[in-house]
């Protein structure tokens, strides 16, 4: 029984898994016959030797530079700063933006003792000066939450010396939302970030 408590144990500590989702794929795993369970473990062995994090915007990647950095295709002048890889992922599905992205790996939070050391922002702020004022926007795309605003606020503050435009992701209400049902901090973000119609 150990072994299963284990397995179970080590599945909850992946980010979104519940004890339940924890216990059914621990079922599922011992289901599976061996020659499955042997190929994802070797495959998670492979991505985790083979991966690491470009050397420009620290996505990851299994090469220096990834394929977003290298494509000739993106605008070079346009960065989106955003917390972690799964940010940059969600602004690529969306097909809306095409310029590169800076990830800082984390957001500012006193209260856990993170502070700019503990996030990318030498390396932005590096990559910036080594760009030459070939940037000529920075579009801070961290969350809405306390940490993400403060990140956000930092970021805007000692970005203010260089000779780029500091924009930042508008918030409000989503498309298909009713009003009603928005809280205030929603329908403020969304009417201080208004635009000319």
């Amino acid at each position: 029984m150990k072994s299963l408590e284990r397995l179970i144990a080590a599945l909850k500590r992946l980010p979104g898994v519940g004890p339940k989702q924890a216990e059914r794929l621990t079922l599922h795993i011992l289901r599976s016959p061996r020659a499955e369970v042997e190929n994802l473990v070797e495959t998670l062995l492979d991505a985790k030797d083979a991966m690491r994090f470009c050397a420009r915007c620290g996505d990851f990647t299994d090469r220096e530079v990834c394929k977003i950095c290298s494509d000739p295709g993106r605008d070079q002048a346009l960065l989106c700063v955003v917390e972690e890889p799964q940010d940059a992922a969600a602004f690529e599905r969306s097909r809306a933006f095409h310029g590169l992205y800076h990830i800082l790996h984390g957001s500012l939070s006193p209260l856990d003792g993170v502070g700019p050391e503990r996030i990318k922002v030498r390396e932005l702020i590096d990559r910036l000066k080594a760009a030459g004022g070939c940037v000529r926007e920075v579009i801070l795309a961290t969350d809405p939450d306390t940490e993400g605003e403060a990140t956000a606020l930092y970021l805007g503050q000692i970005l203010k010396s260089l000779p780029v435009k500091i924009t930042r992701i508008a918030h409000g209400v989503p498309m298909g939302g009713d009003l009603d049902y928005m809280d205030e901090r929603t329908l403020s973000h969304a009417l201080t970030g208004r635009r000319e119609f």
